[in-house]
């Protein structure tokens, strides 16, 4: 059995007095998702996630650590990949997607993001990030 880890988070900002988070649609899956990523040698959670989420959207984020989720699947019949997610103000708002794996980036609402999300585990961590993100914004 093989075991893989990627971090991200979910990336929130503040627009017009809503919550908007940041999504993300690869291009060879088409799914809809956070951005995230692999984590590389030496690496804490949080440096992936903060370089991974640059790396992909372009965007500048202040990481949250004490909201920490995690979801685990088997990506492959014989790998089991963990993805830890936190969440991430972001410090700019501008994004570029990363050509070679990002399809689409957008800014969403973030009661209108599960409608969006392609994965239920996804689904479900937006109504965990929805309550901390609003303790965050007081």
């Amino acid at each position: 059995m093989q075991h893989e880890k990627s971090c991200g988070a979910i990336v929130y900002r503040k627009s017009h007095g809503n919550t908007e988070i940041l999504l993300i649609r690869h291009i060879n899956s088409g799914h809809w998702s956070f951005p995230k990523g692999h984590v590389e040698n030496g690496e804490t959670e949080i440096e992936t996630a903060i370089r991974e989420i640059r790396e992909e959207t372009s965007i500048e984020v202040l990481i949250d650590p004490t909201f920490r989720e995690t979801v685990s699947y088997y990506s492959k019949r014989d790998t089991q990949k963990t993805v830890v997610y936190f969440i991430a103000k972001a410090k700019n708002y501008d994004f570029a997607p990363q050509r070679e794996e990002i399809e689409e980036i957008r800014w969403v609402d973030i009661s209108y993001a599960p409608k969006i999300l392609t994965y239920d585990n996804d689904k479900s961590i937006v109504g965990k990030a929805k309550s901390a993100i609003s303790m965050n914004l007081r």
